[in-house]
This record gives C-alpha cells, structure tokens and sequence, in this order.
C-alpha cells in the first residue's frame, strides 16, 4: 500500500502538520489512559492481573459478560491507538497529509477533521 507522495502538489502546510500531530499525541495520550483504565495495555490485550467478578460460582455469567465487554472496548481503543501511530509515523517521515494508497495530497480540512486519516476521501470511499 504505502504509496509515495505526489510531489507535484503543494506541500501540505507545517502549521498544519504540526497541529496535527499536537492534536494526534494529546488523543493517544487520552486513549492509551483509557486502555489502562480497563486493565488493558495499548495492544488491546488484558492484562492477566485483572479480575472481573468476585468469583463466585453465580457471579460467572456477569463475570464473562464484563470481560467481553472490556475485550471489545479494549480492541476498539487499540485500533485507534494504532491507526493514530501510523499518521504519527506519516509526519516522523515527512509524508504525512498524502494518502497512502494513490499518492493524493489531502484536503486542510480533512485532515482538520480526521488527523489520524492516512487515505483521502476518495480512497476511504473506496474501501
């Protein structure tokens, strides 16, 4: 996938750029809290020193839903984690603000909205 940017189109804007990665740090941070929070590391994974219930025979069933429960929340949070690394890793490299599939520069306000975005619209669209 990764395709080299086109540098044919203008640059995206430093201030841009770094306003980004501002934004993308504070929310890994924010995240990487909340994986923590459920007894997860910033892989998603459960940390075996957590419990989930008071082990009791009756208590099981909640138990498992619990844990369930916090494996999907801990999956969703660890795949923003990672796709916030990716763009991190973009702008580390001096590519970040180019989609990473056709080359495309993306538009300010796409990455205004979605900083962690590594494909242009058209690209996602097409997913």
């Amino acid at each position: 996938m990764n395709t080299e940017p086109n540098m044919t189109q203008p640059p995206i804007p430093q201030e841009i750029v770094e306003e980004a990665s501002a934004r993308l740090t504070a929310e890994r941070t924010r995240l990487v809290h909340q994986l923590q929070e459920i007894g997860a590391t910033e892989h998603g994974e459960l940390r075996s020193d957590v419990e989930f219930g008071d082990g009791g025979f009756a208590d099981a069933a909640a138990a498992t839903a619990e844990r369930t429960e916090a494996l999907g929340l801990a999956e969703t949070l660890a795949q923003q984690v990672a796709a916030i690394d990716e763009a991190l890793d973009l702008i580390a490299e001096g590519r970040y603000g180019y989609c990473v599939r056709c080359g495309s520069a993306m538009s300010p306000a796409r990455i205004e909205a979605r900083p962690e975005s590594v494909l242009c619209v058209e690209c996602k669209n097409r997913q």
